[in-house]
């Protein structure tokens, strides 16, 4: 499909620059196939949902994984940054450096050594390999759990473009920037449609009967790539690690048999399901690396519905929600939502799919 389909203009005032207080304030925009669209606000979700259904939430955690420092070639020395996506070994991360130019195999990277400090004042780093579009893959000098704690020590949360080219991190992200439940240590960006829930409403889904599994994709930093490409066909998603557990899979599966729905709680988790869905259309337990590429004419086999947050023109993410309720259906409701003033992006507003 022609990547021109999935494009709109938003003004800039309707990017979020700080989340609702409190989260669950955030506004709702209910999206149903063949009826009008309704305004309501998150904490109106109970009322939305029947008892019985089951919503599935991405508890992976986000780590500080945008990193500052100093490459070394010799004499010379240049500024850079990295921002971690991928680990691929418990002293390696693939990362997308910038400036991209600067860096070539064998290069040493000292992190952190004009910001706080760990160890002797730094984090360093050989790059292995440098591949296309910037990416690096970088070798540590610590590993596992040392490496774990350096990054806490000389990281930064790394907000998405969106934000950091507006303004700089600062420690409200340090606790906005993730979501309630986070427990599972390795994202690079957050599982946005999360960051709305709250105790209070976690206490009325509760109430009403509702069910809540939590599956683990490690967001990485590929989704907020631009797609370059002219046609969907030529783009070329980054992997991102995932597991969904067989006592998950289990309950998902027993879930669909009773009649009840499934309501991802955000992309990421609707990506892994139809990652570890199997042919049959059962859920079992799944665990791997997954490039799923979502587009209109996708057959879903999970969800029923989706809560997601509102995407970039030209992403990946609108082409999935698209996917998913139709992209006549979604162009009308990102138009709404633009005329009726929702807030876009990671910290902006909500809204529930219901599958076309």
């Amino acid at each position: 499909m022609k990547v021109d389909l999935f494009d709109f203009d938003l003004p800039e005032e309707r990017i979020a620059l700080r989340p609702a207080e409190p989260r669950d304030a955030a506004r709702l925009l209910v999206v149903r196939p063949g009826a009008e669209l309704t305004d309501k606000v998150v904490r109106d979700l109970p009322s939305l949902l029947d008892p019985g259904d089951v919503l599935v939430f991405n508890d992976t955690k986000v780590i500080p994984a945008q990193l500052r420092g100093i490459r070394r070639r010799g004499e010379a020395a240049a500024q850079v940054e990295a921002t971690l996506h991928m680990r691929t070994g418990a002293d390696r991360w693939l990362a997308f450096m910038r400036p991209g130019k600067r860096i070539a195999q064998g290069d040493r990277i000292h992190f952190g050594h004009d910001a706080n400090s760990c160890f002797l004042g730094q984090l360093d780093a050989t790059v292995l390999e440098k591949r296309d579009g910037g990416e690096a893959l970088l070798g540590f000098d610590l590993s596992g759990a040392f490496l774990d704690e350096a990054l806490h020590a000389v990281g930064h949360i790394p907000l998405p473009p969106y934000i950091a080219s507006k303004r700089d991190d600062d420690s409200r992200d340090l606790a906005d920037y993730q979501t309630i439940y986070a427990r599972e240590e390795g994202a690079v960006a957050a599982p946005t449609a999360g960051l709305h829930f709250t105790p209070d409403l976690f206490a009325a889904l509760d109430a009403k009967g509702i069910e809540r599994r939590f599956v683990t994709l490690h967001v990485g930093a590929g989704t907020f790539l631009p797609v370059k490409v002219d046609d969907t066909a030529d783009h070329k998603m980054h992997a991102e690690i995932g597991y969904v557990s067989t006592e998950v899979a289990d309950a998902l599966n027993a879930a669909k048999a009773r009649g009840n729905r499934i309501v991802c709680v955000g992309t990421t988790s609707m990506r892994l399901l139809e990652s570890a869905v199997s042919e049959d259309g059962l859920l079992r337990e799944w665990s791997g690396a997954t490039d799923i590429f979502i587009t209109p004419g996708y057959q879903f086999r999970t969800a029923d519905a989706l809560m997601t947050n509102f995407h970039l023109p030209r992403s990946t993410l609108f082409m999935l929600v698209s996917a998913f309720a139709g992209l006549d259906t979604m162009r009308a409701a990102y138009r709404h939502a633009i005329d009726a003033g929702y807030r876009f992006y990671s910290y902006g507003d909500g809204s529930l799919l219901f599958r076309a």
